[in-house]
């Protein structure tokens, strides 16, 4: 009968967990190192595929990390008032696109809670006005150290069902906030939802004042024949290799560098890698007189 019978996930859990062990031989890997080689070996095989290698591997790569290397620094969390209305609230919220923001009391280092914005919408219908009390609406805040293990703090994440984490240092100030999606990201790679940018193509204008994001991956032949760049490729394939080797490491979101006459600022990037660059225009250079001095 066919309850007499293993299902065949089952059964294809056991092949692939036997495969493994084959691949181990019958040895325990001494080291974070000796694994990864083994798992490598077993990509090499055909026991793992490449999805499931870079997953294995985020894994042992999140186990390194703390909140402080991934997390959004201080100076770029879009934080809200306690004390705005919730009309005043809305540019700071549609601006940043996000969902959820720290609410802060008499300084940026006092948060006194979370705010979902969808929390928001009843009170933005003009035929059904309620008095707007900010403070009821706020979900406690998770506080975390910035040497919170991000393994510790996924854990830590599904325990409590927050998505957000404040950080704070040693003096108990805000130092950045870390997202359950930031840490989802270090094993399965970029994650996007359907408020991140369309990114059907390389290139991807955005306004009228001659800023354009960039994915980090353009190659750089498509990126000069975009930008009208003579940038080499004898190195780099990609625009994103050339910038972060202009960095001389991989930059956190915000840093900019200039190469040539263009101004790169850093619009989205991991611990590992760059995602998205905004390119401008660099300030053109003072005009020189005809005896060649520079005014």
């Amino acid at each position: 009968m066919s309850e007499d019978r293993p299902s065949s996930s089952s059964a294809s859990q056991r092949s692939w967990l036997e495969r493994i062990g084959q691949a181990l031989g019958g040895s325990e890997p001494r080291d974070r190192e000796d694994l990864v080689q083994i798992l490598r070996h077993a990509n090499e095989r055909g026991i793992l595929d490449g999805d499931a290698l870079a997953m294995f591997e985020g894994v042992l790569h999140v186990a390194e990390l703390q909140a402080r290397d991934i997390m959004i620094p201080r100076s770029q969390v879009a934080v809200l008032s306690r004390a705005e209305s919730v009309w005043a609230l809305l540019p700071t919220i549609i601006e940043s696109g996000h969902s959820r923001f720290p609410v802060t009391g008499d300084s940026r280092d006092d948060v006194i809670g979370i705010l979902i914005a969808k929390d928001l919408l009843p009170y933005l219908d003009p035929q059904h006005q309620r008095e707007f009390r900010l403070r009821e609406l706020l979900r406690p805040a998770l506080f975390i150290p910035e040497s919170k293990r991000l393994d510790a703090l996924l854990k830590l994440f599904q325990e409590s069902r927050n998505h957000l984490a404040v950080v704070v240092d040693e003096y108990g100030g805000l130092a950045g906030i870390v997202t359950i999606e930031d840490v989802i990201e270090q094993i399965v790679g970029e994650i996007d939802d359907e408020h991140d940018l369309d990114e059907d193509s390389w290139i991807l204008s955005r306004g009228e004042d001659g800023r354009t994001v960039v994915k980090a991956l353009t190659p750089i032949e498509d990126f000069n024949e975009h930008f009208g760049t003579d940038f080499t490729d004898d190195e780099f394939d990609t625009i994103g290799g050339l910038v972060a080797n202009g960095f001389g490491h991989v930059p956190r979101r915000g840093e900019v560098i200039t190469l040539g006459d263009l101004r790169f600022e850093v619009v989205r990037a991991d611990s590992r890698r760059i995602h998205l660059l905004m390119v401008t225009r660099s300030v053109p250079a003072p005009a020189e007189s005809a005896n060649g001095a520079t005014h």
